[in-house]
């Protein structure tokens, strides 16, 4: 189990998340409000605010979380981790928000087992194939 902070980071980042698309659907709420209560923080002054959605996070606070959870060099760990833990929310709705494909590609491209020299395009093909790729592992696991 994760250290009390770091589980309070990645709260938060899944909290931006869900803010991706300008608001947090019922089912996003229902499943941050599941994942702060199984890991004992929903009484944490912190984030009571953005859990009730009493806080709208920017896109900018999303991506600051992501790096600072992170770090400047990532572990393929800690982005699998990630990239899990941002597909079970992202998938909870039903919905994925052209936002949140984009931040699950920069952090699939953050992964140091993913190095590619060369750069993957911002296109709708490159996005929706690593969406697919995303969804056939959090499926399988």
């Amino acid at each position: 189990m994760l250290e009390k902070p770091i589980v309070i980071k990645l709260i938060k980042i899944l909290v931006a998340t869900a803010w991706l698309d300008g608001k947090i659907q019922p089912e996003e709420q229902k499943y941050l409000q599941k994942v702060a209560q199984e890991a004992g923080v929903t009484d944490d002054h912190e984030l009571k605010p953005l859990l009730y959605g009493l806080r709208p996070v920017s896109k900018e606070e999303c991506y600051e979380w992501v790096g600072d959870y992170l770090g400047s060099h990532p572990t393929a760990e800690a982005c699998q981790q990630l990239l899990e833990e941002l597909s079970g929310l992202i998938y909870s709705d039903g919905d994925v928000d052209a936002e949140e494909a984009k931040l699950l590609l920069q952090v699939e491209q953050l992964n140091p087992q993913n190095a590619d020299p060369h750069p993957v395009s911002d296109s709708v093909k490159s996005v929706t194939q690593a969406i697919q790729q995303l969804y056939q592992r959090w499926v399988q696991n």
